[in-house]
């Protein structure tokens, strides 16, 4: 899966933590979940307008996770995220977790739906919202 030419990609790198590990001896599944949540949580922080960051939050409607490869205790790994088109409240968001080696160990798809703070609804994605995550 690869980002379109008019989406910026944004990665942050996190170490499988004793905590993360479960009896397989791998990270589990469910902080995978927490890892998609957070590079996504790290780019909105990073790249929204603050106005927008005051006025609106994110919640998730779906998950789709394609689990390919174990990561390991102490293992280093990239979450590096794009967002796809905007469809009404709806803003698709694409994860991929890859290691050291460039081998890709989890691909998602996130659906998230956006939340005016004032009003607690979901509410259609605003061009000026989606503008920075467009380019």
């Amino acid at each position: 899966m690869t980002p379109p030419a008019d989406r910026t990609p944004f990665s942050i790198p996190v170490t499988a933590a004793a905590a993360d590990i479960d009896e397989l001896g791998h990270v589990n599944n469910a902080v995978y979940v927490r890892w998609i949540q957070n590079v996504a949580t790290a780019h909105w922080q990073a790249v929204a307008r603050p106005e927008d960051r005051d006025r609106f939050v994110w919640v998730v409607s779906r998950h789709e996770i394609d689990y390919l490869r174990a990561t390991l205790e102490g293992e280093t790994v990239t979450l590096t995220t794009w967002v796809g088109t905007p469809k009404g409240a709806r803003f698709d968001r694409f994860v991929e977790i890859s290691g050291a080696d460039g081998r890709v160990r989890v691909r998602a798809l996130t659906i998230w739906a956006l939340i005016d703070t004032t009003t607690s609804r979901a509410v259609r994605v605003p061009a000026e919202v989606a503008a920075p995550f467009l380019h």
